[in-house]
């Protein structure tokens, strides 16, 4: 699979929940280019488990990205009118009541498809064998647990990838943005571990021994 680091973040205009209750029908990710970082991620399904964990977690530390000029998006492969629904049950019931961030319906599969997370398999008029049984079984198309930061200028900057059952780390996404923004800031680079207020290094050998004799 070729990576999409450093390349363009591909465009969309999808249907979309906004603010938790109004649902938009030309929503796009331009709309952010130049003005705000893009945290861009995609979950499978709507009413599941794993899922409001993450979403929440998003919520929860939303003034965090928000004070580093960061636009959460999150989307599915569910309908804009699942999404409302589910934002409109409570926590305890399962929803995910009180998400302000966008909730963007990729019904049609192709932002998936174009960030490299759509799950499963296409099967037209497969072979059937005898008894028909079908000799190939299909796979559901939703989302992997993919990440994406977005820079200013549309470029994605990192990426991650989970599988279904592994939830992400929010304040490991929070990180890279502390991450690139020192490197926009500053030109030097952040080596392992790096968090913010930590020293990192300029990318020569002189930094280098620098970093390591601190």
């Amino acid at each position: 699979m070729n990576t999409l680091i450093s390349r363009k973040a591909h465009n969309f205009t999808a249907s979309a929940v906004i603010n938790g209750k109004d649902i938009v029908q030309n929503f796009t990710l331009e709309q952010f280019h130049g003005s705000k970082y893009v945290l861009l991620f995609f979950y499978p399904k709507d009413f599941t488990f794993v899922c409001p964990t993450e979403i929440y977690a998003f919520q929860e530390n939303i003034k965090s990205f928000e004070m580093r000029n960061v636009q959460i998006i999150a989307v599915s492969t569910d309908t804009e009118q699942s999404h409302w629904a589910w934002l409109q049950m409570p926590k305890e019931k399962g929803g995910i009541d009180g998400v302000t961030f966008p909730i963007v319906s990729d019904i049609n599969k192709t932002i998936s498809h174009n960030y490299g997370v759509l799950s499963g398999n296409w099967i037209c008029n497969p072979p059937y064998e005898e008894g028909g049984q079908s000799s190939t079984e299909p796979r559901e198309l939703i989302a992997y647990r993919g990440l994406f930061l977005i820079d200013k200028k549309g470029i994605i900057r990192h990426l991650l990838i989970n599988d279904f059952p592994l939830g992400r780390n929010v304040h490991e996404a929070i990180r890279m943005i502390d991450a690139l923004q020192y490197y926009e800031k500053s030109g030097e680079v952040c080596p392992a571990n790096w968090t913010k207020g930590k020293k990192a290094m300029k990318a020569t050998h002189r930094g280098i021994v620098d970093y390591y004799n601190k």
